[in-house]
């Protein structure tokens, strides 16, 4: 059946078998709502959502598809980097050739299909924004000669949408620089906290409207997993598939349950480790701080341990962007991007929303050890400075778990492995946000 939700109630979470059989019913579904396929477009998350489980389905599915029609993978990059060999292998496994990826390039393939008028995002925004935003997608996408369209990826707390995923993997992950830079200001205009853990959200919104006006006629599929990781191995709780937003729905109330950890009083020093598997560069590696904002104490420390990260942006011009100005808090931004002398910020809106989803509104102080970038580009950056080595030496992250740990010192921190698998908060703080 093409509309199914499967939910485990088993520690080990949805076993490969049981996604085989799920994949096997959505593909015979599929074949007879739409038709039997003989063009097919997969679109996975990319390296980044390493533990959605959406490499293992991806790789279920083209095997089932493989042999009887042709089949294109077009991970969702968004302004992110392209995957490497490495990594393809690494996420899907040996059994998709690397010649079957398609690079997503978010300034040059893309069509332009809409556009979301002034008025409602007026209306979703409660008058923060009344600009059109236009709705663009990855070519691909729109070739009438793909037969079957499914979509893969994970629903997670996000600090655009509110919730990561569903439509977003399209407009966001395969759009172009109208929707993104639209959305992400949108979001940033509207506040993180109020968003966040959400599924009706201004953005979602946007997302929904351009849904039901421009794509309702594509072959699309949407297979969504809930996860959490075990041992550095992913747990799929949750897998909904079809096309309906209650799918969407259904899978981020029960991201909500797995995936927001609350604690009891606001964190008054926290420690985040970065994988430098995973992260790269501060456009990812910020997670640790906007998914950690709502836990946090106002006046306490952050601690963002990242041997990998070398950059600021993920895009050459977005890097440049970031050193230029700098994580300088949301009102600051904001008052770049109404006045004059910011024409570069004020074109690329997606850095401007990140330069607000990586401060702490001075909040708290954020200290980056990065292992690739130097104290001047730190502190350059806004942040304080902390060598690498000596970052190691005083948490080692080999030993912490993940939560509160008390020192050989007698210090206590709170400890997160990785921030990207959740979104943590104290009741104290959400209050506080909420009545904003």
């Amino acid at each position: 059946m093409l509309e199914q939700s499967i939910i485990s109630e088993s520690a080990a979470g949805i076993s490969d078998s049981e996604l085989k059989a799920a994949m096997a019913n959505v593909v015979e579904a599929a074949a007879k709502v739409f038709k039997k396929p003989r063009r097919a477009l997969l679109i996975p998350p990319d390296f980044t959502r390493l533990h959605s489980g959406a490499g293992r389905i991806t790789a279920i599915l083209y095997d089932m598809l493989k042999d009887g029609c042709h089949i294109d993978v077009l991970p969702a990059l968004g302004t992110h980097a392209p995957m490497t060999e490495r990594e393809c292998a690494e996420f899907f496994g040996p059994g998709i050739p690397y010649s079957a990826f398609i690079r997503h390039d978010w300034r040059n393939d893309i069509i332009k299909i809409g556009e979301v008028p002034g008025e409602f995002v007026r209306e979703v925004s409660e008058g923060l924004v009344n600009t059109p935003i236009e709705v663009e997608l990855n070519k691909r996408i729109m070739d009438k000669s793909c037969d079957l369209i499914i979509s893969i990826g994970q629903v997670v707390p996000h600090e655009v949408a509110g919730m990561a995923n569903y439509s977003k993997n399209l407009f966001v992950g395969c759009g172009g620089s109208g929707m993104i830079n639209a959305s992400h200001m949108l979001g940033a205009f509207y506040g993180m906290e109020r968003m966040m853990g959400r599924d009706l959200t201004p953005v979602r919104r946007v997302f929904d409207y351009a849904q039901e006006r421009f794509i309702a006629d594509l072959p699309l599929v949407y297979i969504l997993t809930v996860t959490s990781v075990n041992e550095g191995h992913a747990v799929i709780h949750g897998l909904f598939t079809g096309a309906e937003r209650g799918r969407f729905e259904e899978a981020a109330k029960l991201s909500r349950e797995k995936n927001i950890t609350f604690v009891d009083e606001p964190i008054k020093k926290a420690v985040v480790w970065l994988d430098p598997a995973e992260f790269r560069s501060a456009w990812l590696g910020n997670k640790a701080i906007y998914r950690t904002r709502m836990a946090i104490a106002d006046g306490s420390e952050l601690v963002v341990i990242g041997p990998g990260i070398s950059k600021f942006g993920e895009d050459a011009r977005n890097d440049e962007l970031i050193r230029k100005y700098g994580y300088i808090g949301r009102e600051a931004v904001l008052k770049l991007c109404d006045g004059r002398g910011a024409e570069d910020l004020r074109e690329n809106l997606s850095v401007a929303a990140h330069l607000i989803h990586g401060s702490s509104d001075g909040r708290f102080s954020v200290t980056y050890a990065a292992g690739g970038l130097t104290r001047q580009e730190v502190e350059g950056a806004g942040f304080k400075y902390m060598p690498i080595d000596k970052a190691l030496a005083l948490y080692d992250v080999s030993a912490l778990k993940d939560g509160y740990n008390t020192l050989a010192s007698g210090e206590e921190i709170y400890y997160i492995s990785n921030p990207a698998l959740g979104l943590w908060a104290s009741e104290k703080n959400i209050t506080i946000f909420d009545n904003k």
